[in-house]
């Protein structure tokens, strides 16, 4: 079975800009639903609206794939799968090391999806001596003075963090040392790592606050719209021979 110690995506030895490679997962996300209600070709239009972006867009995202469609057919989903599958590098098997087994890492352990998306969970691991062997989605959690000999055993090269922040820095550096070259870092810290090194962060709470940005302004466009608005009891006036009278007049 093919490890990501020894197999990395296509991506970026074909060009493919990183803004196409961020929307490729919403593409395959829309078109696996496709497909599971057994649906043999998509429009670019149906499938744009379905992963948030616009038609265009796409068109030129699957450009990069040499994926052009059929004029008045569309895309054949199951093949649109594959092939944005392959490019991601979801057709091998991927081990993951979860590091950190609070609640957020016991959640992510317990995440259906990683499976079916090309990701195996190969060990859970907590600084918690309490922790060495408690079962968590099915697997004891082991210690992080074992990390580097799971990492090597297993052939990780992505590992997720889910520790506090104080210790998310020290976590990365010893992922790094032992071999990782990707991260996942939900610890709400920026992590510093060399060159080679790849890591998304994923932070909610900011994510919370930038709803709350857009949840304050709207409040305000409401606002101000109610101010700028005439009283409801106002009436018309037109001008008459004595001067001014509503424009409507009692019968």
């Amino acid at each position: 079975m093919a490890t990501g110690r020894t197999h990395r995506p296509a991506t970026r030895s074909r060009g493919i800009p990183e803004a196409t490679v961020a929307r490729l997962p919403l593409y395959l996300r829309a078109l696996t639903a496709l497909s599971e209600r057994s649906v043999p070709t998509v429009s670019s239009e149906e499938l744009a609206a379905a992963a948030g972006v616009n038609s265009a867009k796409l068109r030129k995202d699957f450009s990069y794939l040499g994926s052009y469609g059929t004029r008045g057919v569309g895309y054949d989903v199951e093949y649109l799968v594959y092939q944005i599958s392959r490019e991601l590098g979801l057709t091998q098997d991927w081990p993951v090391v979860i590091v950190g087994i609070g609640n957020l890492g016991a959640a992510l352990a317990n995440y259906g999806g990683f499976a079916s998306r090309g990701f195996r969970v190969a060990a859970l691991i907590d600084a918690d001596p309490a922790m060495a062997g408690t079962p968590v989605a099915g697997m004891p959690v082991q210690h992080t003075d074992d990390l580097e000999k799971i990492i090597s055993d297993n052939g990780v090269s992505i590992g997720v963090i889910s520790t506090p922040a104080g210790a998310a820095q020290q976590v990365c550096e010893r992922l790094v040392a032992a071999g990782v070259t990707s991260i996942l870092n939900f610890a709400p810290t920026v992590l510093s790592v060399p060159d080679g090194v790849d890591v998304r962060k994923v932070d909610l709470s900011i994510e919370l606050q930038i709803l709350a940005f857009h949840e304050q302004r709207k409040a305000g466009e409401e606002a101000a719209a109610d101010s700028a608005a005439p009283p409801a009891a106002a009436k018309q006036q037109r001008k008459g021979p004595d001067g001014d009278v509503p424009a409507v007049m009692p019968a």
